[in-house]
């Protein structure tokens, strides 16, 4: 194997791939990354298991290709050699199978390579049953509900994004049963068959970190245990969750009592403030009072004192309630919305809460209320 390539375009790809190895690996090898070059361009993999990724780099301008081959890297160590080194261009040569030169016209690295046959054999699969999304519409899906999974193993399917798909609608929901994100997206065309599963939320984070901001589809290649994500040139692969995901239609509370119009950042601005001086920081309980045409936001602490905040807000009715809740949790039901004006919808001082953003109902959050009695 033998090949000279631009030093940007080699990190790119391998800044993305390396995001799949882990340091807590048991199999030595997995700290690898696979290069794999053909006539048609380098192909890189990494794994661990749980995630797998691959890039392609086609064969042009920046790529000069010698001869074919391919070559087990320590992923560590490659990554902080491209990284490190100052030329536009890399040569890498592999001699005796195993012994590879990286060099330029100043530096020359040696490293012990590992066989192409040691690495584990990956299919990394497509279905002829492809769902089609926006690259971006799939971006802000992630951003806007991943936050509300939970991080306790011993309920793992609450630890990932449970993805429902009927016909052209596609809904997604998070919960850590302390709250609850919900989605709901039209795709551009129908589904051939119904579609319901749970995608760790960790690797959906991870495969966020590395797609673009581009306006292009991503295909979805699902299966019964994986699903294949296919963007471009990159192909990212996780495991699904096993077991059924709870039924988060009935968590939804009807028959409101109030509905509130507030502006969204000088809200989420008065519950930081009033969440300074909390005294449990896991549950950082903050206290709304609504009368009239005015909030007031409240919290107290034994130990550091007491805060109250007020701001104007607009009501549907003259309902004057008081309701507690964590801040952490509201905050970031706030930060997942992209208008200025939020909709804060009660059923009573026991009920969850529900917030919406104003001209848009593909989003809602729902924050359970806090006993402070």
């Amino acid at each position: 194997m033998k090949l000279k390539i631009k030093k940007d375009v080699l990190l790119e790809s391998l800044n993305k791939v390396s995001k799949a190895i882990s340091t807590k690996n048991l199999i030595p090898i997995l700290s690898g990354i696979k290069f794999e070059l053909s006539s048609n361009g380098l192909t890189l993999t990494a794994s661990d298991n749980d995630i797998t990724i691959q890039a392609f780099m086609p064969k042009d301008d920046n790529m000069t290709i010698e001869k074919e081959g391919s070559i087990i890297i320590q992923g560590k160590y490659i990554l902080d050699i491209v990284r490190k080194l100052p030329d536009e261009y890399i040569n890498i040569e592999v001699i005796d199978e195993l012994k590879i030169i990286i060099y330029t016209d100043n530096s020359e690295f040696n490293l012990n390579g590992i066989n192409k046959n040691e690495y584990p054999n990956i299919t990394l699969e497509e279905s002829k049953k492809v769902v089609s999304i926006n690259n971006k519409v799939f971006r802000n899906i992630i951003n806007q509900t991943s936050f509300a999974t939970s991080s306790d193993e011993s309920r793992p399917v609450l630890t990932g994004i449970n993805f429902k798909i009927v016909g052209d609608v596609l809904e997604c929901n998070a919960t850590d049963s302390y709250r609850l994100a919900k989605k709901v997206i039209k795709l551009n065309k129908p589904v051939e068959e119904n579609y319901n599963f749970v995608v760790p939320s960790k690797n959906l984070i991870e495969f966020n970190k590395i797609l673009d901001d581009g306006d292009e589809n991503l295909e979805l290649h699902i299966f019964n245990n994986k699903i294949l994500f296919k963007y471009n040139n990159l192909l990212f692969q996780s495991r699904l969750i096993n077991g059924n995901y709870p039924n988060t239609d009935n968590l939804w509370p009807t028959d409101s009592i109030l509905t509130i119009n507030a502006n969204l950042e000088e809200l989420y601005n008065v519950i930081d403030r009033a969440s300074i001086l909390t005294s449990d920081k896991e549950k950082n309980v903050v206290t709304f009072e609504i009368a009239k045409d005015t909030l007031l936001v409240k919290s107290s602490s034994v130990e550091v004192g007491r805060v109250e905040e007020k701001m104007k807000i607009e009501k549907d009715n003259d309902e004057e309630m008081k309701i507690s809740f964590s801040a952490k949790y509201m905050m970031e039901a706030l930060r997942s919305f992209t208008g200025s004006t939020a909709i804060l919808i009660f059923f009573g001082e026991i009920k969850p809460i529900i917030v919406r953003e104003k001209d848009d109902d593909t989003l809602s959050q729902l924050v359970l209320p806090i006993r402070t009695y």
